[in-house]
């Protein structure tokens, strides 16, 4: 068990550093490029909001989830682009596959950015087609770009938004997660159970997507990371998952926030079984 502990413990540090600077880049970024989004949306067509929220929602992390909530708030993205973005989010768990399987995980989020852009636009058409109201209870929440001082830059954004909420979150998870499956692995024969209940892991993986958190999904990630479950179950879970995304929707509208999950539960479990069937 000591062997166990000190080889877990290793390895949940050696990912949390990885994280912690793969995090500090998406920040920045983010911040670069907020004030620039609205003048891109306006001057596009409609498909350029399917490309644009879709490739910020498969930007790792969560900062491109809640930039497209507000962009959606403020009637700058559909219903189906929101939709198709969430689909592309992978929450903070995409640090952790970055760090694990980095050529999987950029195959893994290409697909979910091609995708997010097919699935927002035929969302938006099932919403037109049925008359399916959207933006239920939205309050605008105005932008205000600010002129943030290096200093301020440190405190708010990588102390309190990215070491104080993320971090040490990351961490416990990872820790937990690989303890779980190192611990199965020695002593009840995870991959004899996981290879029996393949497809029931599909489902759940789905499940536990419908979750606003990101946490759960790691055991899909460290599974497949050793082996022990198909990409096809790992997609299904990265797709119907939005980490901490969804959260700032169900403070504008719990209605919208659940019609989302919805359209992504039904695309994220569709397509997932149509990859198991294929053999991924």
């Amino acid at each position: 068990m000591d062997a166990i502990l000190r080889k877990v413990v290793q390895q949940t540090v050696q990912v949390t550093l990885l994280v912690f600077f793969m995090m500090i880049l998406v920040d920045v970024i983010n911040v670069w490029t907020q004030g620039r989004l609205a003048a891109i949306l306006k001057r596009g067509k409609q498909w350029r909001q399917y490309v644009v929220a879709s490739l910020l929602g498969a930007a790792p992390g969560c900062v491109g989830a809640f930039t497209n909530v507000s962009l959606y708030v403020h009637g700058m993205i559909s219903f189906g682009a929101l939709v198709g973005a969430m689909a592309a989010v992978s929450g903070d768990e995409a640090f952790i596959m970055l760090a694990m399987f980095p050529k999987t995980a950029i195959l893994l989020f290409g697909m979910l950015f091609g995708l997010g852009i097919l699935i927002g636009w035929i969302t938006d058409l099932i919403v037109k087609k049925w008359n399916i109201a959207t933006c239920v209870g939205c309050e605008a929440q105005q932008y205000h770009p600010s002129q943030e001082s290096f200093a301020h830059y440190v405190k708010d954004h990588i102390w309190q938004h990215i070491i104080k909420r993320h971090l040490w979150r990351t961490f416990l998870w990872t820790f937990g997660a690989l303890l779980v499956v190192e611990i199965g692995l020695h002593y009840w024969h995870l991959e004899k159970l996981t290879s029996q209940y393949t497809l029931l892991l599909l489902f759940a993986g789905a499940l536990l997507g419908l979750i606003p958190e990101s946490g759960p999904h790691l055991i899909f990630v460290t599974m497949f990371a050793n082996g022990l479950i198909p990409f096809s179950v790992l997609f299904t879970s990265s797709f119907v998952q939005d980490g901490h995304g969804m959260l700032p929707m169900l403070s504008y509208s719990v209605r919208d926030a659940m019609m989302i999950k919805a359209f992504n539960m039904v695309f994220g479990v569709g397509i997932g079984l149509l990859l198991y069937v294929a053999g991924w």
